[in-house]
């Protein structure tokens, strides 16, 4: 490999951005939505890809913090970038309840739960610390995003798979406790987010560019809020704290689909405006996994809500929605092949001249 072609790659790695995982996000929640509506063999083939894509990036992680450990503690530091980490944690429990729900396999399951509570604590702590006490912040305007719901993401991802592996434990009451706790906490932590976000929007100046894809966590936090009420409420029989608040989980989780449902309508017209109306570009971005995974979420925490509350007539809407989830991931997967491809020809294409010469 030429200097150039080395330079190229260490910068590729020294810019992947730390939300990268919700590739594995996307692609996780549409395999599960596409096994819950028993269409045949799109699960499996996405589950295979997973198999790839998750240890891939956590390769590139590694890599990335032994080779450019100052580019990883700016990220930490950015108010951007920061709440990307947490694509991780919500990517190991998203990867966990396919290895429930495809695979088949809770005891795998469970060992990535473990590790996701493992990473949530970390970065929970990590992430709001630094951005708290650093001395040079941005303006709300400036610092706000849609990714920062990411963190709420992984809160009610570690609470989703935690319901799921449950049963499998010596305890599966004190489990389920637990994922309670967490799906309150992360509830919690939507609510402050959201209401910084809302107020970033309908108080400052928008520019097309400040809707970047992760706006589409906005619907995306209440849809999986709305999937680990739902599996909750079918793990009643399973636990006495649960039995004595079912009405209160059931009510809280159709507020929590009422609410991904509203933002379903706003957040399209805001992508026509962007993109129609003041003409800002379609260019592949990893970000755009993020806009990705909400249209898997909300497929999947619908089909899950109307076993719990019992109306099956919820289900008209995943039996059309998975396929808007699906094109979007299937675009989205192209955008990224064709970067790649792009990528290793130019390096090829380097080393070709340098060696001509």
């Amino acid at each position: 490999m030429t200097q150039v072609a080395r330079a190229k790659a260490a910068g590729w790695l020294a810019e992947l951005h730390p939300a990268y995982f919700a590739l594995v996000m996307a692609t996780g929640i549409v395999s599960i939505g596409a096994k819950l509506l028993a269409i045949p063999w799109v699960p499996q083939v996405l589950f295979s890809l997973n198999l790839l894509f998750y240890p891939t990036l956590w390769l590139l992680t590694v890599l990335r913090v032994i080779r450019h450990r100052e580019a990883v503690v700016a990220d930490l530091s950015h108010h951007g970038r920061a709440v990307g980490f947490f694509t991780m944690v919500a990517a190991t429990c998203m990867f966990g309840s396919q290895w429930v729900v495809i695979a088949g396999r809770p005891e795998v399951a469970a060992w990535l739960w473990f590790g996701g509570i493992a990473l949530y604590v970390l970065l929970i702590y990590s992430v709001f610390t630094v951005l708290t006490v650093k001395v040079d912040k941005p303006s709300l305007a400036e610092g706000i995003h849609g990714g920062w719901l990411v963190s709420v993401v992984a809160a009610q991802s570690v609470a989703v798979l935690g319901v799921q592996v449950a049963p499998s434990m010596a305890h599966p009451d004190r489990a389920l406790f637990f994922c309670t706790a967490t799906w309150l906490g992360g509830g919690m932590l939507y609510f402050w987010i959201i209401a910084l976000i809302f107020y970033r929007y309908t108080f400052f100046t928008l520019a097309p560019s400040d809707l970047a894809p992760p706006y589409w966590i906005n619907m995306g936090a209440a849809a999986v809020s709305t999937l680990a009420g739902s599996l909750l409420a079918g793990a009643v029989a399973k636990s006495s704290v649960l039995q004595q608040i079912l009405p209160f989980v059931k009510g809280l989780t159709i507020m929590w689909w009422a609410t991904a449902t509203w933002w379903i309508p706003m957040l399209f017209v805001l992508g026509l405006w962007r993109h129609l109306y003041r003409k800002f570009p379609f260019r592949y971005d990893a970000l755009y996994w993020g806009a990705v995974f909400p249209l898997g979420m909300y497929t999947a925490a619908t089909i899950r809500l109307s076993n719990a509350i019992d109306a099956p007539f919820l289900l008209a809407i995943p039996r059309y929605f998975i396929f808007v989830a699906l094109t979007a991931w299937s675009l989205a997967f192209l955008g990224m092949v064709k970067r790649v491809v792009r990528g290793v020809v130019g390096t090829f294409g380097n080393m070709a001249r340098s060696g001509s010469a």
